[in-house]
C-alpha cells in the first residue's frame, strides 16, 4: 500500500540519520555532561536553524531557566540571584565544554530554599489570617523583584498563602450558605399526617472564625500536596528542566524527553499502552486511582475503583509484594505496568477502608478519547455527518496498526452507509501529530495531487501528495478549526482550503505551527551504553508549506467565514510564544482547485451574513473580552468585604453570559449503528457519547457547519455507494 511504502521509507530515513550520527563516538563517564554533549551535537548537526551558541544566548538559557525554577520568586533571594548572575554569560561556555558547574549551584541551592519555604509555609498558616486589614495583592509575578531578607521572604510568602486562604474562604462560606438553603426543606418533619410540618434542629452553621479555620487547611492540603510531588523529583527531573531552558532556546517545539516523558510522549501519539488500564494520581496519603479507563483490563475486571488506595503491588512470577506507599509516583507505575497477557496483583484499601487483594491481567489500552469518533446529524430531512478527530495519531512502530487515516476512512465510510449528505472535520483543539496520517486523510478527499510542501535546511523543497485517483469522500465539506488547531490541522484545513475542496470555518487564524520535529532516541548514540536511559530528544528539522507555497508557520490558516470563540482574545499562538522561526514562502506547487462546487463562494458569503447578525456568537464574543479581562486582572484586595464585593460584581457580569449554556440548535444527533451495539456493553461509553452529543447539539459552530453542507451544491449526485469508491 502507498502508505506504508511511505512509512517504511521514512523509517529508512530516520535510520539512516541515526546512523550518521552515530558515527562520532560519545563515551564521556559523567552522564550529565554525556547528555549534554549528544543533545549539542544534534541540535547544531540536525535542526532546521542552529543556533549560534553565545553569550546572547546564554542570557535567554538563564533567564528561562530562573523563571521555570522560582515562578513566584518565593525561592531565590536576592543575594542568590547575584550569585548566580556570574554565570548569566557563561552557560554557553559550559555548554561547549560540558560544563555542569551552573545547574550544580542552583539545584543545590534550590533544594535548601525549598526545605526553608516548607517551614515558612507551615508557620504561616499555623495562625489565622485578619480578613479585615485593608491590603491588596498583586498577582504580577513578573514584575516582582527578588526579596533581600527573610523578613521580605515572608511577608510575601504570607500575601500569596493569605490570596489563597480568602479564595477559599470565599468558598467555604458560599458553601455553608448553599447548604443552608437546601436544608431549609429537608428539615422539615412530616411525621403525623395532617399537621403543619415543624422544623428539624439542624446543625448550627459554623462562624466566620471556624470558617477560616478550614479554609486555611485546604491551603495547607493543596501546599502539602504540591511539596510530595516536589519531593518526589529526583536530580534528572531537575536536571531535565535545565536541559529544555537550554533546548528552547531554538524554538518552542524542541524538547528533551526524560525516560518517563518519553513513555507519556508515545502512549500520547499512538493512543495506547500496555497496563492495566487506570489513571493514577499521587495523594498525601497514598497512590489513589482515579480514573479506570473504559474497556481496559481493571474496566472488565471490575474490581478496581476509584478512590482505591494501591499499598503493594506483586508480579505474577513473585512470593512478596513491594510496598508502594510513598514511593514515586512515576516509580510505582512502573510495578503495576507491565506487558500484555502478565498478571500484576495490587493490595489495595478499598473505598470502604476494607484491605483486599486484585489481580488483574494486563491487556493492551486503548485511550478512547484519543481516537476519532463520528455522529449522525439531521437537518430538514437531510442526513449529514461529523467527524470529531482529537490528534492524528499513530504508532511509530507499525504504520498497520491503528491511525487516524484509517479510522478516518471507516468512519467515512460507515456514514456512507447511513447516506449522508455532507461531512463535517471537526479539528478544534487538534494540536496535531503525524505528518503521514495527515497526507493519507487529505487523500480521502482528493484525487491524486500534493497536500504539503517539506523544506529542510540546504536542500531542495519536498512535496508530499496523494498518489491515489480515487476518492473516499466525494461530498460536501467543511473544516472546524480555533486556535488550538495545530501543525497537522493546519496542513489539512490549509490544503483542503487550497483546493476549495471544503470551507474553513473557525477563529482568526489557527495555532501557526509550521514546523516539522524528529524524536531522537538517545539511547541508540552511546554504543554499551552503562549510564542509564538517556531519554530522548524532539528537535525541529523541516519547515512545511501550503502548496500554495505560503508557510503556515505564526500566520496559521485563516478560515473562509471567521467566528469569535473563547480563545479570541488570548495570546495562545505561536507567535506568542518565545523563539518562533520565521514565517516565510517558496514556490507553489502543481495542483488544480477541485471543481465540482457551482456555489462554493456564494455559500462563503452566505454563512458570513448568518454569523454577523448571530445573537449566540456576539455573546460569545462578550464573553470572549470579559474573560480576558478577568485574566489580565492582576490586583486582588485581601480584605473579605472589598474581595466580597469585588467576586459580586464578576458574578453579576456573569450572569449575562448564562445564555451561553442554554443555546439550544433544531439538530439531533446519533451515533452509528456499530456504536449502538458497543455501548449496550459499556454504559461509559454510553455516557461519554451522550454528553458529546448534548455538547455538539448547544454547539452554534456546528449548527453553522451543518448549514452551510446544505447550502452547498455539488455538480453531480455524491457517490454514496461505498464499492464504487473505496481507497487502496
Amino acid at each position: 500500500m502507498k502508505g506504508n511504502y511511505k512509512f517504511l521509507l521514512l523509517a529508512l530515513l530516520i535510520a539512516f540519520a541515526s546512523c550518521s550520527f552515530t558515527s562520532k563516538k560519545f563515551e564521556d563517564p559523567d552522564k550529565d555532561k554525556l547528555l549534554i554533549q549528544l543533545i549539542s551535537y544534534l541540535l547544531g548537526q540536525g535542526h532546521f536553524e542552529p543556533k549560534d551558541i553565545n553569550d546572547d544566548f546564554s542570557s535567554h538559557v538563564y533567564d528561562s531557566y530562573l523563571n521555570n525554577l522560582d515562578p513566584f520568586k518565593r525561592y531565590f533571594y536576592e543575594s542568590d540571584i547575584k550569585e548566580f548572575e556570574a554565570y548569566k554569560d557563561k552557560i554557553d561556555d559550559q555548554i561547549k565544554a560540558y560544563d555542569v558547574s551552573f545547574f550544580n549551584l542552583t539545584h543545590q541551592r534550590l533544594l535548601q530554599r525549598i526545605a526553608e519555604s516548607k517551614e515558612m509555609y507551615k508557620d504561616l498558616l499555623d495562625k489565622p489570617f485578619n480578613f479585615s486589614k485593608d491590603e491588596d495583592y498583586n498577582a504580577n509575578y513578573e514584575n516582582l523583584t527578588y526579596v533581600s531578607n527573610k523578613r521580605e521572604m515572608k511577608e510575601r510568602w504570607r500575601q500569596q498563602l493569605k490570596f489563597s486562604t480568602i479564595v477559599n474562604f470565599d468558598d467555604v462560606v458560599s458553601q455553608q450558605d448553599i447548604d443552608g438553603d437546601s436544608e431549609t426543606a429537608a428539615d422539615l418533619d412530616f411525621s403525623e399526617a395532617n399537621e403543619k410540618p415543624k422544623a428539624k434542629k439542624s446543625e448550627a452553621k459554623k462562624s466566620d472564625k471556624e470558617l477560616e479555620v478550614d479554609a486555611r487547611l485546604l491551603t495547607k492540603k493543596s501546599l502539602d500536596e504540591l511539596y510530595d510531588y516536589i519531593d518526589d523529583r529526583t536530580r534528572n527531573d531537575w536536571f531535565a528542566m535545565y536541559i529544555n531552558a537550554i533546548v528552547e532556546g531554538y524554538d518552542p517545539h524542541t524538547f528533551y524527553f526524560a525516560p518517563e516523558d518519553k513513555e507519556r510522549f508515545d502512549r500520547d501519539i499512538s493512543g495506547k499502552f500496555e497496563g492495566i488500564g487506570a489513571r493514577l494520581q499521587k495523594k498525601v496519603d497514598g497512590i489513589m486511582v482515579n480514573e479506570i479507563i473504559s474497556g481496559g483490563p481493571a474496566w472488565r475486571a471490575n474490581e478496581l475503583e476509584v478512590g482505591d488506595q494501591i499499598l503493594k503491588v506483586r508480579q505474577e512470577d513473585e512470593k512478596e509484594a513491594i510496598n508502594v506507599v510513598g514511593m514515586r509516583l512515576d516509580d510505582a507505575i512502573k510495578f503495576i505496568k507491565g506487558p500484555k497477557g502478565t498478571v500484576v496483583t495490587l493490595t489495595l484499601k478499598k473505598v470502604d477502608g476494607t484491605i483486599q487483594d486484585v489481580s488483574i491481567k494486563r491487556d493492551i489500552v486503548e485511550l478512547e478519547e484519543t481516537y476519532a469518533k463520528s455522529s449522525i446529524v439531521e437537518k430538514d430531512g437531510k442526513t449529514f455527518g461529523v467527524i470529531n478527530l482529537p490528534k492524528f495519531y499513530i504508532s511509530f512502530e507499525d504504520y498497520n496498526e491503528r491511525n487516524a487515516a484509517s479510522d478516518i476512512k471507516q468512519e467515512i465510510l460507515r456514514l456512507k452507509e447511513e447516506g449522508v449528505e455532507g461531512l463535517v472535520m471537526d479539528l478544534r483543539n487538534n494540536g496535531g501529530g503525524s505528518l503521514q496520517t495527515v497526507v493519507d486523510i487529505a487523500g480521502l478527499f482528493i484525487e491524486e495531487g500534493p497536500v504539503v510542501q517539506v523544506k529542510t535546511t540546504g536542500e531542495a523543497k519536498e512535496v508530499l501528495s496523494d498518489k491515489d485517483a480515487s476518492i473516499v469522500w466525494d461530498g460536501p465539506l467543511v473544516i472546524l478549526v480555533n486556535e488550538l488547531s495545530a501543525s497537522a490541522s493546519e496542513i489539512l484545513a490549509a490544503a483542503m482550503q487550497d483546493y476549495k475542496r471544503g470551507i474553513v470555518i473557525g477563529s482568526k487564524q489557527t495555532y501557526g505551527k509550521g514546523t516539522v520535529q524528529t524524536v531522537m532516541d538517545l539511547n541508540r548514540m552511546v554504543k554499551n551504553n552503562t549510564k542509564g536511559d538517556m531519554g530522548a530528544l524532539k528537535f525541529t528539522t523541516q519547515k512545511f508549506y501550503r502548496i500554495n507555497g505560503g508557510s503556515t508557520q505564526l500566520e496559521g490558516v485563516k478560515s473562509d467565514v471567521v467566528v469569535p470563540d473563547r480563545y479570541s482574545y488570548i495570546n495562545i499562538g505561536e507567535k506568542d510564544q518565545d523563539n518562533p522561526l520565521a514565517w516565510d514562502k517558496i514556490d507553489a506547487a502543481d495542483y488544480e482547485v477541485w471543481s465540482n462546487y457551482f456555489d462554493y463562494d456564494t455559500t462563503i458569503s452566505k454563512s458570513k451574513a448568518r454569523m454577523a447578525g448571530n445573537e449566540q456568537l456576539k455573546l460569545i464574543d462578550a464573553n470572549a473580552q470579559w474573560v480576558k479581562k478577568i485574566r489580565d486582572r492582576e490586583s486582588y484586595s485581601l480584605n473579605y468585604d472589598t474581595y466580597k464585593k469585588e467576586m459580586e460584581i464578576n458574578e453579576e457580569e456573569a450572569k449575562r453570559f448564562t445564555k451561553l449554556s442554554e443555546y439550544q440548535t433544531n439538530l439531533t444527533f446519533s451515533s452509528l449503528p456499530y456504536e449502538v451495539k458497543l455501548m449496550n456493553e459499556d454504559s461509559v461509553l454510553l455516557e461519554k457519547r451522550d454528553r458529546w452529543h448534548k455538547a455538539l447539539a448547544k454547539d452554534v459552530y456546528v449548527e453553522e457547519a451543518i448549514n452551510v453542507l446544505h447550502d452547498l451544491k455539488m455538480t453531480y449526485e455524491i457517490k454514496n455507494k461505498v464499492a464504487n469508491s473505496v481507497k487502496n
